[in-house]
């Protein structure tokens, strides 16, 4: 159980008469009234405290409305702020223009008090309203307290984002918004600290003085990614602000399960400041203690805004009245007695309790308050309800009279009924219009629809991908696929070089012509990476542009998330293709994820650079271009062969507002190549396939370092009269925009995928793009094949390289079997 609250303790420092004492930095935990005499000395007039207090009581109000709206079956789930709304309230006060939110999906509270969101806007996402100017975080796309500002015009283009308060789009993995959290951050230590970012950036930053802050729950800090991200910005000295609602539980699991010491403030307490300013300012404070709160968040937020100070707030002796979410009752893992201590420590009633103890305002006007409260809200619900429903109803309408004709003309009395059930459905969804008017279809095999039902399907058909599958990639005038090709050229008279040294020059060039592009990376700055494509790039343009990190793979990928939502350029590197599970989480469930699930609201423009493929060793020679493929749609897949090609797609990369992943041949940085003249402005289309070799038997459909191989196994083929085409895919996201493999495969009639993957993984993945997606199937007079790695990882050494993945002598017997079987008396069989 809590202490009780009338018993003054000071953990972490102390109250002396009436205030808020700091011990080496940290705040205290405890209980104390301000007289009325002293109001002023919080700094708000009585109609802030007023105001404050409306906003609390008016999101708990739609956290109860919206759990009913659940149970009824007007929405499908709610997990609500309930709880939350005193220290929220108090953020918000120092919530700035420019700032960022990076948080929790709890915060409703605080995003009604920053003015960012609405009680109407509120409930349009319970509804899933797929309308942007209803629902402006997600156009009903993602799940209730799930919060998000618009950072662009409708065109894709940014906005100002200085001239308003910001929040990142929210995700609901469990701590999955703290990777994120450092990049916003770090772009304010980047605005401050790099000298070509001084001027010209004003929509961006005000020299850095924003403040990055995020929202957790106790029991997510659980999490490896919170700890990660705690440390990294500490290291980082970077503006971030982390509140932690505390409220003993993470759903039905007590906090002695989930944190040491069952207190997350007190276990980090070695990362607290010290004589040098290195590290955080650590605050306890409870989370129905109004001046306590308003004062912790007061100073702690201007030492972060001036210092880049990081912080924590642990908001303790919170609660849940609700539970956890409408999935189920804390009830059943609560005792009586803890649910009776949540009932009297219930911050909104707490709240109450002081405003009328220190004579701010009376019980009757409080009373009047609040039924002024509850008269909003509910008209805030029912409009909101009233907006989702119109455009349905008038769907239905519009059907509805479709189908009057039909049954006239038809005098089918089924086709009545089907309307008649349509229009007895009290509230009705999409679905079941679609539901109805294929049903319709169906009837007599569809031959009594009318040309009016099948027009209206297809105009609905196009607006509903619209509201549902839209800005996966970008829609703007900067997609990655509106780039412009630009041909590499070459005087006739350049030595060849170094891979590496290909990459060196585009970076160079980059990091020359764009201020806004920084790279960071394990051992990326002082050495230049393991493979030296950035060596000497860190004493040209600086620690800050080109930057080692720690070992930290989710946190650099949210580095250059967060860091990318505030308009720069980050290029983050996941030293090896292997390591890349560590830092799929934000890649996968944010980054790919972010425009479509802001319908177009934001961006971050990260390119991830790493190297994989063939390699001799269990975790630097990994392919898993499967579990990539079907992780991270939403962002581009680029495969270059070489330097040269990996060097064109970041130029690409660069021009676009696009993300992409970008993978190098690890065993191509000391191969020889040639540095084009124009290697900073030379660009590679993406999804255009490249034909490496001309053929008439075959189609090789393959990628990376398989090119090389795919080449030699043509060499081969051609000395048995065997006419390969090899083709390199160049991207698997975007995949063959314009049919080149399949125009391919109606020569040859026969097709062959090969590449380091499991079986199953991306030669799957691209035998259904060809042959399902193009049609290719059409053509082939021999069963198409696929040639694979192992099942397992590639083993150690020469020969588990040899033994694990596709190599010359496999993929001859697999291409020269097939044409013995087209053929056995040309090609007989080999012994």
């Amino acid at each position: 159980m809590p202490e009780k609250t009338t018993k003054k303790k000071a953990v972490l420092g102390e109250i002396m008469n009436g205030e808020l004492k700091m011990t080496n930095g940290h705040a205290p935990t405890s209980s104390f009234t301000i007289p009325h005499s002293s109001l002023p000395e919080i700094g708000l007039s009585r109609e802030e405290i007023l105001s404050d207090y409306r906003i609390c009581h008016q999101s708990r109000l739609a956290s109860v409305l919206g759990r009913r709206e659940v149970l009824t079956g007007k929405a499908k789930f709610g997990i609500f702020g309930d709880g939350k709304e005193l220290p929220q309230v108090a953020m918000a006060r120092v919530f700035r223009n420019g700032d960022w939110r990076s948080g929790y999906y709890r915060d409703q509270t605080f995003m009604f008090a920053a003015g960012i969101h609405s009680v109407q806007e509120f409930f349009a996402q319970l509804y899933a309203h797929t309308s942007v100017e209803a629902e402006p975080a997600s156009a009903g796309r993602m799940m209730n307290g799930h919060f998000g500002t618009r950072s662009l015009n409708e065109d894709g283009s940014w906005k100002n984002v200085m001239a308003q308060k910001n929040s990142s789009a929210d995700v609901s993995p469990t701590s999955g918004q703290m990777p994120r959290l450092v990049g916003l951050a770090y772009a304010s230590k980047l605005y401050r600290e790099t000298p070509v970012l001084q001027q010209g950036f004003e929509q961006f930053s005000d020299h850095g003085n924003e403040v990055a802050f995020g929202t957790i729950g106790n029991a997510s800090t659980s999490e490896g990614m919170f700890w990660e991200a705690f440390n990294a910005a500490g290291v980082l000295r970077v503006p971030m602000a982390i509140s932690v609602w505390d409220d003993g539980y993470g759903i039905s699991v007590p906090a002695k399960y989930q944190t040491t010491k069952e207190n997350i403030s007190e276990i980090l307490k070695g990362f607290e400041t010290n004589e040098h300013g290195e590290g955080y300012l650590i605050y306890r404070v409870n989370g129905w203690d109004y001046p306590a709160l308003l004062k912790a968040y007061r100073e702690g937020t201007e030492r972060a805004r001036k210092e880049h100070t990081p912080v924590l707030f642990h908001i303790t002796e919170l609660t849940q009245p609700q539970g956890h979410s409408t999935s189920g009752s804390h009830e059943r893992y609560k005792s009586k007695e803890r649910l009776e201590w949540e009932a009297e420590h219930d911050c909104v009633k707490r709240f109450r309790e002081w405003i009328v103890a220190n004579a701010v305002a009376t019980a009757d006007e409080m009373d009047a308050i609040d039924a002024e409260n509850k008269k909003a809200v509910d008209t805030a619900k029912q409009a909101a309800w009233d907006a989702y429903l119109t455009p349905i109803r008038k769907e239905i309408s519009d059907v509805s009279k479709i189908l009057d004709k039909i049954a006239a003309e038809t005098g089918n009395s089924e086709i009545a009924a089907i309307k008649d059930s349509l229009n007895a459905i009290k509230e009705p969804t999409n679905k079941d219009i679609y539901t109805a008017v294929g049903k319709v279809l169906r009837v007599d095999g569809g031959v009594l629809a009318t040309t009016s039902l099948r027009e209206w399907k297809q105009r609905a058909d196009a607006r509903h991908v619209d509201e549902y599958s839209s800005h996966i990639y970008s829609e703007s005038a900067e997609s990655a696929l509106n780039v412009p090709e630009i041909k590499a050229e070459y005087n006739g008279d350049e030595a060849k070089v170094d891979g590496r040294q290909v990459m060196q020059a585009c970076f160079d060039s980059a990091l020359a012509r764009d201020p806004r592009v920084f790279a960071i990376g394990e051992d990326i700055g002082v050495i230049g990476d393991v493979n030296k494509g950035f060596e000497d790039m860190q004493a040209k343009y600086g620690e800050l542009r080109v930057t080692d990190t720690g070992i930290r793979e989710a946190t650099i990928i949210g580095q250059g998330i967060g860091a990318a939502m505030r308009g720069l350029r980050p290029i983050v590197e996941i030293q090896y293709l292997d390591y890349l599970i560590f830092g799929l989480e934000p890649m996968s469930d944010d980054l790919a994820t972010l425009q479509w699930r802001t319908k177009g609201g934001q961006k971050a423009p990260v390119i991830v650079r790493t190297r994989g493929h063939r390699l001799e060793g269990v975790w630097h020679s990994g392919s898993p271009m499967g579990m990539i493929l079907g992780s991270l749609r939403g962002m581009y897949v680029l495969v270059p062969r070489n330097m040269t090609q990996a060097a064109g797609f970041y130029n690409t990369m660069l021009q676009s507002d696009d993300t992409a992943l970008i993978v190098e041949v690890l065993n191509g940085y000391r191969l020889k190549e040639t540095i084009p003249a124009n290697v900073g402005e030379f660009t590679v289309p993406l999804g255009v396939p490249e034909i490496l070799r001309e053929g008439t038997d075959v189609t090789l459909v393959t990628y990376g370092a398989m090119c090389r191989i795919a080449l030699d196994v043509a060499e081969e083929l051609a000395k048995f009269n065997i006419s390969l085409e090899v083709i390199d895919v160049q991207t698997l996201l975007p995949f063959d925009r314009h049919s080149t493999i399949l125009e391919s495969l109606k020569k040859t009639n026969r097709i062959v995928f090969a590449d380091e993957d499991v079986p199953g993984g991306a030669t799957a993945y691209m035998m259904r793009e060809v042959l399902e997606k193009q049609g290719g199937y059409r053509w082939l007079d021999s069963d198409p094949v696929t040639v694979c790695g192992a099942e397992h990882r590639p083993a150690y050494g020469s020969d588990g390289d040899y033994f694990s993945k596709p190599n010359t002598e496999t993929m001859f017997e697999r291409i020269y079997a097939l044409m013995h079987e087209s053929d056995p008396v040309r090609y007989p069989a080999m012994n």
